[in-house]
């Protein structure tokens, strides 16, 4: 299977890739197809049911939301935002849904969107089926798709529905190992950014992919900006966090303007960077908990670690450009296809260690490259990356992705940075290889009990009062 690294980095809706974007894009197919092969109007209801993590988590994470808008057209990249809860009210309030954007029917939210808390489709834990019936009551049309992390949609005759639909492109330097990409990069004495390009080639111009890739780091800006400068004070949600990134950069600026005055800048503190990595992290992922435009890093719940290490890369290392972003994201895009392919990025399939574990050894590696780092130091940083994230679980408090997720960026976002540095003052040797990382990562999700897998049933999830 050929990956791109667009594949790996889209613009979405908060505040779940798996949850909110997996599901809209699930739902908008099944209307498409019933559009395309003329069922359309003769569908006078549509019923959807979420399985598993989706069931159990998807009020949280706006599962149902996310399949309403889907059933009426929406795309996760183009959808209204800022609009889209108020839309959804109405829609509830009416009864009624436009399938496909055009076609009118009613629709029972209480019969019509069922969440089933704990069953599950065998093939995967994030399951839905979509069923059209025809003013008899007669079934027109079902599917089943599946949300297999980071926005990734497979239906049910994907093999395992552990990957995207099969793309037979042919790469000038495929690779499904850490050790065929280092062995790649030796063929082409290029880095691990120069094969992953002219991979890229196969499928647009260098031009192109440049845009997109460019696009992309507009969209992680402006999601930093958007957080920074969000006027409500309480997150969305019956746990009632505080949003924390406004107030922080305006202390962070009101700082560095006194240390401007006193001819002290840059802050003499050593640890100056850090706060502002972490002010990018926690904005990025409370614009995300707030439904927000976001770009899948892998994924929505780690959404918030490739921007802020490629903010720190811009703001605080010396000769950063545009060509070192395409570089970074490219890098990562990478090392994130290898946990793809041969694990998860799925929080409800191996746990948070597939989410945040898997961004931060893609930014760890990232940044490494960009420092200089050989691709064996790249290799070592984002080993590092992930092997400090095993059995992370995901417990989200309230089925939120709020606590512990929006600080586990953050934290995540530092050690990135420590394990690109770590890689620097080595020369790549190390006893653990990434793919060895990654197939132990595998191993431990396989191991871990389901209630640590995105369904709120374990962890904080029950030993923090919500209310």
């Amino acid at each position: 299977m050929a990956l791109s690294t667009l594949d790996l980095f889209s613009i979405g809706i908060g505040p779940s890739s798996s949850h909110t974007v997996g599901p809209m894009r699930a739902a908008q197919k099944f209307a498409a197809g019933l559009a395309t092969d003329g069922l359309l109007q003769d569908t006078a209801r549509v019923r959807a049911q979420l399985f598993g993590s989706l069931g159990a988590t998807g009020h949280g994470h706006g599962s149902d939301r996310a399949v309403l808008l889907g059933l009426e057209g929406e795309d996760p990249e183009t959808v209204d935002t800022e609009h889209a809860m108020s839309r959804v009210a109405r829609l509830k309030e009416d009864r009624a849904l436009h399938l496909g954007g055009t076609h009118l029917i009613p629709f029972d939210p209480d019969e019509d969107l069922v969440m089933h808390r704990r069953k599950s489709l065998p093939a995967h834990p994030n399951g839905m089926t979509f069923e059209a019936y025809d003013g008899s009551g007669a079934l027109v049309r079902e599917r089943t798709f599946y949300s297999v992390g980071g926005g990734f949609v497979v239906d049910e005759q994907a093999a395992g529905a552990d990957r995207i639909v099969e793309d037979a492109t042919p790469l000038p330097y495929p690779f499904s190992t850490g050790a065929e990409l280092l062995a790649a990069c030796r063929e082409a004495d290029t880095s691990i950014a120069g094969v992953m390009l002219a991979n890229e080639l196969s499928w647009r111009t260098e031009a192109e992919l440049r845009a997109e890739l460019l696009h992309i780091w507009d969209v992680m800006q402006e999601c930093v900006e958007n957080g920074c400068t969000r006027t409500e004070r309480v997150l969305p949600g019956g746990l009632r966090v505080l949003r924390r990134a406004p107030q922080l950069r305006t202390r962070l600026v009101e700082r560095e303007a006194e240390a401007t005055e006193g001819g002290l800048l840059p802050v003499s503190d050593p640890l100056w960077a850090m706060e502002w990595v972490n002010l990018y992290a926690l904005a990025v992922n409370e614009e995300n908990a707030s439904g927000g435009r976001i770009v899948t890093a892998p994924t929505n719940g780690a959404a918030g670690i490739i921007p802020a290490v490629l903010h720190f890369y811009t703001r605080f290392v010396e000769g950063a450009d545009d060509d070192g972003v395409v570089d970074f994201l490219l890098t990562a895009a990478a090392i994130g296809i290898l946990f793809k392919l041969n694990a998860s990025i799925s929080g409800a399939e191996v746990g948070c260690q597939g989410e945040v574990g898997s961004a931060c050894s893609m930014a760890a590696g990232a940044l490494a490259a960009v420092l200089g780092g050989s691709p064996e130091q790249v290799e070592n940083a984002a080993e590092i990356g992930i092997e400090h994230n095993l059995g992370l679980t995901c417990d989200p408090v309230g089925g939120l992705v709020q606590i512990p997720c929006i600080e586990r960026n953050a934290i995540a976002s530092v050690k990135a940075i420590n394990a690109a540095r770590l890689a620097q003052y080595s020369d790549g040797g190390h006893k653990v290889t990434l793919d060895q990382a990654i197939k132990t990562m595998r191993e431990t999700g396989a191991d871990m009990k389901i209630k640590y897998k995105e369904t709120s049933r374990g962890g904080l999830a029950v030993n923090v009062i919500e209310c």
